[in-house]
Parts: structure tokens; C-alpha cells; sequence
């Protein structure tokens, strides 16, 4: 039966780990580029790429993507030998949740699920059909100036990766690219097995879906779900102190901070942020959230605390919060809560 999967992110911009970024500095050192050249323009030092907790955004990786491009755009394939390198280490957790799974297509569904975790611009979408499984690599947003290197990147550590996962080179029925077809094309069709084609509308590789069912050999059901719960940790405690989401959060909660004003409306926060409506509701979308919802949890965070902090009456609290009527008010609160404003401050209020 034909089916589809969609990545868990709408686009690249997502905050990431620093241990991309070391591994092209190391692969740039090694081909006589000192890291200070690699690091320019990111304010990240040396001593970051040693700290196995540091978080960067994406345009951080973005910009040693394009160093690494500058200083070695005469090596050919130099995408693939970048990507070659990326293998289930580099990835930490999310890498061990994907080798600790029961089957292939098991921990590609999870990699898909939390690709966040992961350090891809490319998005793929696996396609399950009768007879191939297809993974679309999609490469629309990417800069045009690096788009090339980072598709040659993406893939080639998409397929170490899966080729790893079974313990053995995972064989290739096709593989095809967008761009044209480049000089160093038989370094490809060694990396790949398969002699790629170029000039195509997608990009894309597939290989026999019935290597989706086989056993991993490192398969275990108890690390496995332990590492989907620390992946999930790790997913929503990113998700709450990184990113644009954190960032309109912070801009709505000080106004109640400051005698209980009503959060600000869209277009002021877009306006604090230096950005356009448009586009701070499209990054929100690609963040996975919106502004109504993080109005919501500002919303209801202020109204907990007014109910059991201050003597306002119910409709005071509403109009503090923005809402033109005390019953809008109360039915969102309902929605948050399970009870009504006024049920909810008896329950946590003393009588005097």
C-alpha cells in the first residue's frame, strides 16, 4: 500500500547541535583551512565546538556552510565527502533512538518524526510504494549559493547514515538530482552504487522497500524507548528557550509583569522583532506554533495568577487581558481549564 511521510519541520531553520559544525571545521583543517577562517562571521570560537551541549541557530551553520564552500569550491565532490563523515555518533541521542530501532523503516519514520534533531537544510519526504521506497529531497529554501554543496551533503550523510543503520553499504536502485550533471559524476557513482542522473525535476533516492522490514543488528526495545523519551525531552526543552517561539513569548509576558496590561497584539510584536506580519506568522508556522497559542499560554498564565493573586472581579481580569467581553473570557478560560474563572479562584483562594 503507497504511502506518504512528511518530515516533522516545515523548513531548515531550527535550532541545532554544534557537532555539524565541528565536524566541517575538522574536514576543512584537515585540507590546510585554519578553523578561524571556517568560524568567521559566527562569533563561535574553538572551544565552542568542544562543548557537546552548545546550541546554534541554523543561519550559524548557514555561514560556515558558505566559508566551507569559499575556501574549497575547486575540490570536486567535496558535498559527498562532507556527508560521508556524518554517521550515528555525530547525531547523539536522536542518532542512538535510529540504530536502537526494531527495523529500518521503523527508524526512518522516527528520524523523520524528530529531524530536528538532525542537522539537514534538505527535507525528505519518504514515500512508501509498491515495489521502491522513494525518499524526495527537497531543496526549494536553500540559498542558491550553497544549495549544490549541501544537497550533495544532506544525501551523502542520508545514505551513510541508513547504510550504518543495517551494518552494510545499502544498495540503491536510483538516484537523481536537480542540478546538472557535474565533471566529478563517477566520484557519485562510486559513493552510491548507482550511477546518479541529473537535469530531473526532484531530487531524490530509492532503494527496495524490503529492506525497510529487515532487523537492525543493533535493535533493542528498551534503549529504543528510552531514547524516544529523551528525544521528546529534548525536542519540547528546545522548542521552549530557543527559536522565534521563545521570542514572542517574551515579548507578551512582560506587559503583565507591568500591572497586568493586555499582551500585545501581532502586528506590535512583529514590529519589536523588525519584521513584517507576514512574516513572523510564517516562522511561527515553521516552528510548529502561532501566535493565537502563545497568546493562549500568556493569556492563561496571567489569568491564574490575577484569580489567585489580586481581588479583581472576573471581568476585570478579562478586560486587563484583551477581551472585549467578560463571557469570551470566561469560555476560553473554561477551555484552559476545565472550570470557569470563578470556580477556579474559590478552589485556590482561602475564604477570610
Amino acid at each position: 500500500m503507497e504511502r506518504v511521510q512528511d518530515p516533522g519541520i516545515r523548513d531548515w531553520n531550527f535550532p541545532r547541535g554544534i557537532a555539524s559544525v565541528a565536524l566541517m571545521v575538522g574536514y576543512a583543517g584537515e585540507h590546510g583551512v585554519p578553523a578561524t577562517r571556517m568560524l568567521a562571521g559566527t562569533r563561535l570560537t574553538e572551544a565552542m565546538l568542544r562543548d557537546p551541549d552548545a546550541q546554534i541557530d541554523a543561519y550559524i551553520e548557514l555561514a560556515v556552510v558558505r566559508n566551507l564552500v569559499r575556501e574549497l569550491a575547486d575540490r570536486p565532490a567535496f558535498g559527498i565527502e562532507v556527508g560521508r563523515r556524518y554517521r550515528i555518533t555525530t547525531f547523539g541521542i536522536f542518532g542512538f533512538a535510529c540504530v536502537s530501532s526494531p527495523t529500518l523503516g521503523e527508524a526512518i519514520g522516527f528520524a523523520l518524526r524528530y529531524l530536528e534533531l538532525s542537522f539537514t537544510f534538505c527535507l525528505p519526504v519518504a514515500e512508501w510504494r509498491s515495489g521502491e521506497f522513494v525518499a524526495w529531497v527537497h531543496d526549494e529554501s536553500i540559498p542558491t549559493d550553497v544549495r549544490q554543496f549541501l544537497v550533495e551533503r544532506d544525501v551523502g550523510a542520508m545514505h551513510q547514515v541508513l547504510s550504518d543503520l543495517l551494518g552494510k553499504p545499502l544498495p540503491l536502485a536510483r538516484a537523481e538530482f536537480r542540478s546538472a550533471e557535474p565533471a566529478y559524476v563517477d566520484m557519485l557513482t562510486d559513493a552510491f552504487g548507482v550511477h546518479p542522473r541529473f537535469g530531473r525535476a526532484q531530487n531524490l533516492f530509492s532503494f527496495d522497500p524490503a529492506m525497510l522490514e529487515q532487523p537492525l543488528p543493533q535493535a533493542n526495545e528498551h534503549t529504543w524507548a528510552m531514547c524516544l523519551a529523551q528525544c521528546r525531552d529534548l525536542v519540547d526543552r528546545r522548542r521552549a528557550r530557543t527559536g522565534i517561539a521563545a521570542e514572542v513569548r517574551e515579548l507578551l509576558v512582560p506587559g503583565g509583569a507591568k500591572g497586568f496590561t493586555a499582551p500585545a497584539g501581532i502586528d506590535t510584536v512583529a514590529s519589536n522583532l523588525n519584521m513584517s506580519t507576514r512574516t513572523l506568522r510564517r516562522r511561527l508556522d515553521i516552528a510548529g506554533t502561532s501566535y493565537r497559542a502563545l497568546l493562549d499560554e500568556v493569556r492563561r498564565a496571567l489569568a491564574e495568577e490575577m484569580l489567585t493573586a489580586t481581588p479583581l472581579s472576573v471581568s476585570d481580569v478579562a478586560i486587563r487581558l484583551g477581551y472585549a467581553e467578560a463571557s469570551t473570557f470566561i469560555f476560553a478560560f473554561r477551555r484552559w481549564t476545565g472550570a470557569t474563572p470563578a470556580a477556579y479562584r474559590r478552589a485556590r483562594v482561602p475564604r477570610r
